[in-house]
């Protein structure tokens, strides 16, 4: 499966600007960030960029080297101004609902508007040089207006980019029905002992920031009875490797000493 990213704008075209920050930046850093994802954590997945630095690339030289290249799938990632607010996503506007395009392009929405915590805008269609210069199925997605201080706020933010990606990663995989590799997303991070108030405020914020969290109970509760506020929990994540590890690191950084990484065995 050869996909190519194409991060929108770069070196003497910094695409939109707004609340301190630069379109050309930003792409960059989900871009890279969408790679990663799917050579780490997907089989026979190949992965070019149309740029990997601030380079100065033209709209010509990103399809003709997707082209040659003879990629399956061109995702071109921008970011959005004028006004508005949240996320949108194209394809080639002389392309039909029911055309494999289309249906990549609800998958990757379902994926990333489930992530991205953005107002939905919609999937739409253009005539944009990337999606009628390319020959292979493209879809360009707008991840939120640069001069919108709300939605920029969140481009600033690492863990808010890092969802972005996943929402790009894991829709291209469930378009193409990529397969994991065996060694990722077996990996669960453990509070051991924690009071149920602070299981349940993580839980929230893991689960706002797109892992798959939980709170376990370590006493048994009667078919009426509630937890009481500090009564003992762990708090469970699943994840990646990678992700893993640097949410231990985060976690006891942010006092919860206990913290510990471990492989699921099945």
């Amino acid at each position: 499966m050869k996909i190519f990213i194409d991060p929108g704008h770069g070196g003497t075209d910094s695409g939109a600007v707004g609340n301190g920050i630069q379109e050309k930046n930003i792409t960059l850093q989900i871009a890279q960030k969408v790679r990663e994802i799917l050579e780490r954590e997907y089989n026979n997945v190949s992965v070019r960029m149309s740029r990997t630095g601030d380079q100065t690339v033209s709209l010509n030289q990103r399809t003709n080297t997707a082209n040659q290249w003879g990629a399956d799938f061109f995702l071109s990632i921008h970011i959005n101004s004028g006004g508005g607010r949240g996320y949108e996503d194209f394809i080639l506007s002389n392309l039909s609902s029911a055309s494999r395009t289309a249906q990549i392009q609800r998958a990757i929405h379902l994926e990333i508007i489930t992530k991205n915590n953005l107002f939905d805008r919609g999937s739409k269609q253009a005539d944009f040089h990337v999606l009628r210069e390319s020959n292979m199925d493209a879809v360009l997605t707008e991840n939120g207006f640069i001069d919108n201080a709300e939605d920029a706020a969140k481009m600033k933010d690492p863990s808010w980019i890092e969802n972005v990606a996943r929402g790009h990663a894991q829709g291209i995989a469930n378009a193409f029905g990529l397969q994991r590799t065996t060694e990722n997303d077996e990996y669960k991070v453990i509070i051991p002992n924690t009071a149920f108030w602070q299981a349940r405020y993580l839980v929230r914020e893991f689960q706002g920031r797109g892992y798959r969290a939980q709170g376990v109970a370590l006493k048994t509760y009667g078919p009426n009875e509630q937890p009481a506020e500090n009564d003992p929990y762990s708090f469970v994540l699943f994840t990646d490797y990678e992700n893993a590890r640097n949410l231990v690191i985060e976690l006891k950084n942010r006092g919860y000493d206990r913290t510990y990484g471990t492989r699921i065995t099945s």
